[in-house]
């Protein structure tokens, strides 16, 4: 549960992202744009990391590796593109 405490430090406060990868796990289309407002809770992260997003009057987990930042401080900036790379990778929980 590495990543999920890093995460859940550095993503400590709302931001923007877009939709890049449609998921079969997830409502959003490809350029959605969502307001990010924290990490999902962890029994929702055991097979990959998930973040809560506004969603149509309430908050939903969709999995981070479908978004980008849109509009954040440098260190979410940072901290999204750190998973990106992991995932890209090839790495699984």
């Amino acid at each position: 549960m590495g990543w999920y405490c890093y995460l859940e430090e550095k993503l400590s406060e709302p931001f923007e992202a877009r939709c890049v990868e449609v998921r079969e796990v997830s409502p959003l289309e490809l350029g959605d744009e969502v307001d990010v407002v924290g990490v999902a809770a962890e029994r929702e992260c055991n097979s990959e990391m998930f973040v809560s997003i506004s969603w149509n009057k309430r908050t939903l987990a969709v999995p981070l590796s479908q978004l980008e930042v849109t509009e954040a401080d440098d260190e979410i900036k940072e901290a999204v593109e750190d998973w990106h790379y992991w995932v890209g990778m090839g790495y699984t929980f």
